[in-house]
């Protein structure tokens, strides 16, 4: 279709010419102004994808990491694990949260794609998704860290809205891991 021309049209105006030489004289590096261009948009290529695989498996490992302490209904363990949850989110989440806007943009640009381009609506799309529950998502966690380290102080069980919290917790994931493996 429309957008492999154009994809291929971009490998090829950032294809190094057939028989380029190192200023060494050696063979096999990128040489030239298309040679940089080629090694800078591969290594936003792979900082995008890497931002990706952040966002799935580390998304992914947190929710197994959360649910964890839960069937036990051990305030103290829930509250350290909140924290752990919490400093790994900041920490990865959000760090590949802004990395992939702005890497997905220079990669589509420099491709020569269109952010009017269906696929790329699209994406941008689901990503607003993922960001309208992922922020209330991330709320709703620290409201239960808070729960359950009250709970841990007063020596008293964890609270009601606490378990309506994680309830609706829960069901928020759904769209925003949905959309992830979208």
């Amino acid at each position: 279709g429309y957008g492999d021309r154009k994809h291929r049209a971009a490998q090829r105006r950032y294809a190094c010419p057939a028989g380029s030489r190192r200023s060494d004289g050696g063979e096999g590096a990128e040489v030239g102004r298309e040679g940089v261009i080629e090694e800078s948009y591969l290594l936003r290529k792979y900082v995008h994808v890497l931002g990706g695989i952040v966002l799935l498996g580390i998304a992914s490992s947190l929710v197994f990491l959360w649910l964890m302490p839960h069937p036990c209904g051990d305030a103290a363990f829930i509250a350290r694990t909140a924290g752990v949850v919490m400093r790994a989110d900041v920490v990865f989440t959000a760090t590949a949260m802004i990395a992939q806007p702005i890497t997905g943009y220079l990669l589509l640009s420099e491709a020569g794609y269109e952010l009017s381009d269906f696929w790329v609506m699209l994406s941008v799309g689901l990503y607003i998704l993922i960001g309208f529950f992922w922020l209330p998502v991330a709320w709703m966690q620290r409201c239960m860290r808070t729960l359950a380290e009250q709970a841990v102080e007063t020596g008293a069980p964890l609270p009601d809205r606490y378990h309506r919290l994680f309830r609706l917790w829960f069901v928020f994931g759904i769209p925003v891991f949905g959309s992830v493996l979208a």
